[in-house]
């Protein structure tokens, strides 16, 4: 692979990881920590939406971001021609 595709394939990395550490960040700090007052006056299940997020939102989310990055890395991977046969 040439120096430019294996720096265009980095980069590709890169912004895909850091689309997923922002939103996991948004979800677990902003809704858990900065926002959970406001969350708070909207009710899922008879809980609060803040505490909600705090305690099992963030995790549900991490577990889909996680199978979303295994898909786009599948897709990166063969842009790049680096996929598993």
């Amino acid at each position: 692979m040439h120096q430019d595709k294996r720096t265009a394939y980095w980069r590709a990395n890169l912004r895909l990881v850091a689309f997923c550490l922002g939103i996991w960040f948004v979800c677990s700090y902003g809704f858990g920590v900065l926002f959970v007052e406001q969350l708070n006056s909207i009710r899922v299940g008879g809980f609060r939406l803040g505490f909600w997020f705090a305690q099992q939102g963030s995790i549900y989310v991490f577990v889909l971001l996680i199978f979303f990055y295994a898909w786009r890395m599948n897709r990166i991977d063969r842009q790049y021609d680096v996929h598993e046969d």
